[in-house]
């Protein structure tokens, strides 16, 4: 992430001329204490950078010195753009997403030469960054998959299901979406004739064909996202619907986060929380971790289950 950090403040100091350090950290979402261990960085490097103190003062390259940014190759800024998205992060690692609002905001003052491809980037491209419900799998295929849709060619997929069916599809991919780790791949399914999503961990094998394709000037990845997203939640929760009754204080930014809350109701100081924890199953899985922050009401099954565990703890921690 620092190297995305001293990177976007050479562009930025290149773009605006003058700024001051707090205006860098809030750009960068980061510390005014850090932007000055990245400047003595970049000077220590030889970069010559400028500090003058005052109201009129700020943070500048010297007269005379750039960064050149018509030297940057089409791929560089492109690279730089999407690792600030999280796209071509490492594995296992979401490093530079939070470079995304500098990343924007220099695009008015790139080259005219770099914006046909940051326009395709964007809209090839999406970025989700809102909590899911596991950790990222690996996924084989990802490299073979992001170079078709980079170069607008069809591909043909041998895609696995969740119940273990192996199926070959050729597809058109018209985006890839990031969402905390986990890819996917939005696709016109030749086969289905529509439009789908396909979990880029269950591609198992990927072949890039000759045929080259054009996405229809309609589509939009953020907006299909967003859309399929809405629908798979809403049939996750007619397959899986378990109301547990949760009371507690003013519930927690955290507890919020981890829970699917479907309905808040409050009893003179204490909240009662109706939240979907899917399925019998699942919630006695998860429940556990609810104790000491919350009291489960209902259903009785679920509290039944909670008291024979806490029984089993006050037995094994026993003197």
């Amino acid at each position: 992430m620092r190297l995305h950090r001293l990177v976007a403040i050479l562009l930025l100091l290149e773009s605006r001329g003058k700024l001051k350090a707090k205006e860098l950290a809030e750009a960068l979402e980061t510390s005014v204490r850090s932007i000055y261990r990245d400047v003595d960085t970049l000077a220590e490097a030889g970069v010559p950078i400028v500090s003058v103190p005052g109201p009129a003062g700020g943070l500048s390259l010297m007269e005379g010195y750039t960064v050149d940014l018509k030297s940057l190759h089409n791929d560089d800024v492109v690279h730089l753009y999407l690792t600030g998205l999280g796209i071509y992060s490492g594995a296992g690692t979401e490093s530079g997403h939070k470079l995304r609002s500098a990343l924007l905001k220099l695009e008015k003052t790139l080259p005219d030469e770099y914006k046909p491809d940051l326009l395709k980037a964007k809209s090839r491209f999406y970025f989700d960054d809102t909590p899911w419900w596991r950790e990222r799998l690996d996924a084989p295929c990802l490299e073979t998959v992001r170079a078709a849709l980079w170069k607008s060619h069809k591909l043909t997929i041998h895609y696995r299901k969740p119940g273990g069916e192996l199926y070959i599809r050729n597809v058109r991919p018209y985006g890839l979406v990031v969402k905390q780790g986990e890819w996917y791949l939005a696709a016109y399914c030749e086969a289905a004739e529509e439009v789908r999503t396909f979990k880029c961990e269950r591609i198992s094998a990927a072949e890039p064909l000759e045929e080259k394709l054009e996405i229809p000037a309609d589509f939009a990845l953020e907006h299909y996202w967003k859309g399929s997203n809405k629908s798979f939640k809403r049939s996750r929760q007619e397959r899986e619907y378990y109301p547990v009754v949760l009371r507690t204080k003013e519930p927690s930014v955290n507890l919020r986060n981890k829970l699917e809350i479907l309905n808040i109701s409050w009893e003179q100081d204490e909240a009662l929380l109706t939240v979907n924890m899917y399925g019998y199953e699942a919630a006695c899985r998860d429940v556990m971790e609810l104790i000491g922050c919350a009291e489960v009401i209902a259903p009785e099954e679920l509290r039944k289950f909670i008291k024979v565990k806490l029984d089993d703890l006050r037995t094994l921690y026993a003197d």
